[in-house]
Formats: structure tokens, sequence, C-alpha cells
């Protein structure tokens, strides 16, 4: 077979027709969109904002009794110069998709990363009690340093903690930058508008999803695979999926949901409930109820043993 070559000549016709597909697009190209946040930059904050939560654990630092404070410093001030410079880049992709020319873009970042920070003594008060609960609720866990270092709930729920705050600020694009850097590394999918108590353990957690509008209560458990979604999305005249408004569940207070769980819509799942492995819910559950589907009915196999082949005997 003929070995082609690129010539210049092909190459100038490429770019021609791969410049020619940026034309009238919005939103995948970043063509003269320098005041995009950097998402690389919100992921190392978010390793420095979680030195400041559990410090010493990455042991990038080390930390001791005699300097912690001035790494913490270090840190708030680290985070507060990075983390404001990249919400006013946010800030500034709004204004540039509204049009709006009278925003004091820095003056609200700044702002809202003073806010963050000034939050971060109610997070770390929260984790306390995700990682308590944690230990509590799983037999396995020999230690909480354990469960912080090793358990992925404790990372996804950490950044959806701090995500959360700047979500309820409307910064844009930079929560969910957060979430699903969590998402990726942890494999639980937590939206930064969903409101979470005190107390929140996810077991195991591969497949868990939660929605933006979703509310859970004090000391609820999640296993693995529970999705608390959203049914059909309503659609105006056009066809379009009309967003905004209550659509993923409430969970009450003290409730466990099962492995591979689904619950759907804007339902509630009354305090103390139990909802059981596999179920598909899509109206409320009263308190104290146990929703469980049917055992199914098992098939037992018996594998006959096969016998060993007999080795030809040889000819003389």
């Amino acid at each position: 077979m003929k070995k082609k070559k690129l010539t210049g000549e092909k190459i100038r016709t490429l770019v021609s027709q791969i410049a020619e597909t940026y034309k009238g697009d919005s939103g995948i190209n970043f063509i003269d969109a320098s005041n995009l946040p950097v998402r690389g930059e919100i992921l190392e904050t978010l390793e420095s904002l979680f030195e400041i939560l559990f410090p010493g654990h990455t042991g990038r630092r080390t930390v001791t009794k005699s300097n912690i404070s001035f790494i913490i410093g270090d840190i708030l001030c680290e985070v507060y110069s990075e983390l404001s410079r990249q919400i006013e880049r946010a800030y500034q992709y709004q204004c540039r998709i509204k049009k709006c020319d009278d925003c004091d873009c820095r003056t609200m970042a700044e702002n809202v990363t003073q806010h963050l920070l000034s939050r971060l003594p109610k997070i770390r008060d929260r984790l306390k009690g995700d990682v308590g609960a944690a230990f509590d609720g799983d037999p396995a866990a020999k230690s909480y340093e354990e469960i912080v270092i090793s358990y992925p709930c404790i990372t996804a729920i950490a950044t959806h903690r701090i995500a959360h705050e700047l979500y309820l600020k409307q910064v844009p694009l930079i929560p969910r930058i957060m979430a699903e850097c969590a998402h990726a590394k942890t494999g639980i999918d937590i939206h930064p508008g969903a409101k979470i108590g005190k107390n929140f353990f996810i077991d195991h957690g591969t497949g868990v999803v939660i929605g933006e509008t979703t509310v859970i209560g004090n000391n609820v458990k999640i296993y693995q695979g529970a999705t608390l979604g959203a049914l059909s999305f309503r659609k105006d005249q056009r066809g379009r999926i009309i967003k905004g408004g209550k659509r993923h569940p409430t969970i009450e207070d003290n409730v466990t949901i099962y492995a591979e769980a689904t619950i759907l819509g804007n339902v509630v799942i009354g305090k103390g409930a139990v909802i059981g492995g596999n179920v598909w819910i899509k109206e409320s559950v009263p308190p104290g109820v146990t929703v469980s589907t049917p055992n199914p009915d098992l098939v037992y196999t018996k594998h006959e043993q096969k016998r060993p082949k007999r080795k030809a005997k040889k000819r003389d």
C-alpha cells in the first residue's frame, strides 16, 4: 500500500475546513474567551481548600500544632487570591453572555470568595459529622483517619459542601466544575444545588446520583447506585425543556436508601423510612415505612460434572 504524505497543501485545506465549522457556533468554542475560568486552576484551589478542611491529610505540607496557624494563613491567602480571580472570570463570562457592561465583577468575586472562606468553620463542623456518620454506619471502618483518606464519599461530600456555597451565591460555571471533578474521582454525582443536612453517609458510593433540587435531611444513609432524580421534563410550545422548579425528591431525617433504589420526581420520603434495594418510587412515602420489592423467583440449576477425557493409548 502506497504511503500518503501530509503535504502543506493538505494541511491548509484541512485547516480551512475545520475553521469553517467554528463559524456561528457558541458554547463549544472558546475563541476570544480569555475571561473563562481555568478548570485546572480551580481544581488546584479545591485541593488547597481540602488542606484547610483536613490539614495534613495529603502530605503536601507537614502540619504540626506549632505551625498550623502559619500554614492555614498561607493557604487562605493563596485561595483568596486565586479563587477570586477565577470567580471574576466566571462573572465576566456571564456578563459577556448577558451583554452586561455595568457589573463590578472583581468586587463581586472578592465578596463571594470572602463569604466562602468565612463558611469554612461551618463546613468543617458538617464534615466532622459526615465522617462520624461513616464511622458509625460502616462496620468495616477502623478509624476516622481511614475514612478521610480513603472513603470516596468524603471527597464527594466535602467538594459538594464547598460548591454548594458558591452555587447559593449564583457563581457561574465553577460549582459545576468542582462537582464534576468529584464525580470523575469518586463515581458519585451530586449537583451543587442539592441541599444536604448533617451526618450524611454514602456507603460505597459508585453510581449514586443526586439531582439539583434534591433536599436531604439529617442522618441520611445512601448506598451505591441509588438515584434521586427527576421525571420527564415539561416542555414549552417550542418543545424546549422548561427549566427551574422543584423536580427532585425530598428525603427527610433518618432515612436509609439501599443499593440501586430509584426515587424520581418531587416526592417526599418521610422520616425514618427505609427504601429497599432495586425499588422504583414515583410517589411519596409516609414516615416510618419500609418499601421493598417482592422476593424474586429464584431458579437453581445443578451443573453436571464433566468426566475427564481418557487419554488415548499409544500404539507400539
